[in-house]
């Protein structure tokens, strides 16, 4: 069904501010026409036909999602996530474009392990996959990849996904071979050597419970450094899940001085604090680990006045086996892509804190613009990715009905707002919520 008039309802494109009743015209799988609400197509344009109706009246009509960094796990960690899963999950959270980490096995680091990512992911036939490459040679951070060979693979951008590049040398050279290619560098900031250990933030929960903590300092001290170096190469940096105040006050005065440094939040870090660790549940062990409110009250702000630029699913899957262990020795991560919206509304739209057009900025032409994408966008004559979504549905938590093979999740049980209907890639409906 690549010629589809979806009908009346609120069209909110952050590309062009638009936010309006309309009707949107889709012909031949692309963006043809966005109409007054109750007009009739015109039928212009070469086989355009007959319209299918798609009645999106309630519903708001959004771009397509767009993720930064989601963990596919293949190949290597099949038993966490793979491809065919990974990429229905995105399409079930609403997201028609996601890039694909570099943490498998093997490492994301040459151009045929690029090109598997795009096979597996033409395969699967769900959203749209880029691959990251990685920054270093089998996350060593001693050796740089083969950048130019992984950008003709296909990679949009570098990353050594939760490994730090420790070394500023190799980070400095990294910046300056990415920029001849226009591709940024997609950095955990963290200093290794003070995160070494930790399960959780570093301040009263943590030694009110005995559990060693990470420092915000850790993330605070990496920042900076990145910062600086972006400003010696005119590189272009983006933080993954800032989570504390001071990288947030460090990267908006980086920004107002016109270094090239973007970062991203999880929706996780805007809706839970370290307060929950007192459970001693590994569902709440992710790294960047759950802060105070303080900082949480610091990223919303920072997203109020465009510091963030993008939200990210920050999609971790992992086998359930592995989290239901002692909380020192579980791996970090939340699967995140399907609760990436729900949680956003609750902790975002609901308070007040933004609107739905700043909201969905945030979750299309502002990560689009980090990797350089045209996606994003309800723009006439783009592919249709988009996005249909009840904003006033309240639903519970499920995980054993993610489509991901991940259910780690701390939302399990929990009653949100906002949810997707239905997800559409170049006018096909590839998902709908059953």
């Amino acid at each position: 069904m690549r010629n589809l008039l979806i009908a009346g309802g609120r069209v909110i494109d952050p590309a062009s501010g638009r936010d309006e009743i309309a009707n949107v015209r889709v012909v031949d799988g692309k963006i043809a026409a966005i109409e007054p609400a109750g007009q009739q197509p015109s039928g212009a344009g070469q086989g355009a036909g007959e319209f299918p109706c798609l009645d999106a009246t309630g519903l708001i009509v959004s771009p397509g999602f767009i993720d930064l960094h989601v963990s596919l796990r293949e190949p290597g960690y099949e038993e966490d996530e793979s491809t065919a899963t990974g990429t229905l999950a995105a399409l079930a959270g609403g997201f028609t474009t996601i890039a694909a980490q570099t943490d498998t096995s093997p490492v994301i680091d040459n151009r045929s392990a690029a090109e598997f990512v795009r096979l597996q992911a033409d395969r699967a036939r769900h959203c749209r996959v880029f691959p990251l490459g990685a920054i270093t040679k089998q996350h060593k951070g001693e050796e740089l990849a083969e950048i130019g060979q992984l950008v003709q693979g296909g990679a949009v951008g570098f990353s050594d996904a939760r490994h730090p590049v420790a070394n500023s040398e190799v980070m400095r050279r990294a910046l300056e071979y990415t920029r001849m290619f226009h591709r940024p560098v997609l950095h955990f900031a963290m200093v290794p050597e003070l995160a070494d250990g930790g399960v959780m933030h570093e301040g009263f929960q943590s030694t009110r419970l005995g559990l060693r903590g990470i420092p915000a300092a850790a993330q605070d001290i990496m920042t900076g450094r990145d910062i600086a170096l972006a400003e010696l190469t005119g590189g272009r940096v983006h933080v993954m899940c800032v989570t504390t105040r001071d990288s947030v006050s460090r990267i908006r005065q980086a920004r107002a001085n016109g270094i090239a440094v973007t970062c991203d939040v999880a929706p996780h870090h805007l809706l839970l604090t370290d307060d929950v660790m007192s459970s001693f549940d590994t569902m709440y062990k992710v790294n960047p680990p759950l802060r105070t409110r303080d900082h949480v009250d610091a990223l919303i702000g920072g997203l109020k006045d465009g510091t963030i630029t993008a939200i990210s699913s920050d999609h971790q899957p992992r086998a359930l086996e592995k989290k239901q262990v002692e909380l020192d020795v579980a791996p970090f991560g939340i699967s995140g892509l399907e609760t990436t919206l729900a949680v956003c509304v609750t902790a975002l739209i609901e308070p007040g804190h933004l609107t739905w057009l700043e909201l969905l900025a945030r979750l299309t032409v502002g990560p689009a613009a980090v990797l350089g994408l045209s996606q994003g966008t309800l723009s006439v004559g783009q592919p249709a990715d988009i996005t249909l979504i009840n904003p006033g549905s309240r639903w519970t938590v499920d995980a054993g009905r993610f489509q991901s093979a991940g259910r780690n999740t701390p939302f399990h049980g929990l009653t949100l707002t906002g949810q997707v209907v239905s997800t559409l890639v170049d006018g096909e409906v590839r998902w709908s919520r059953p």
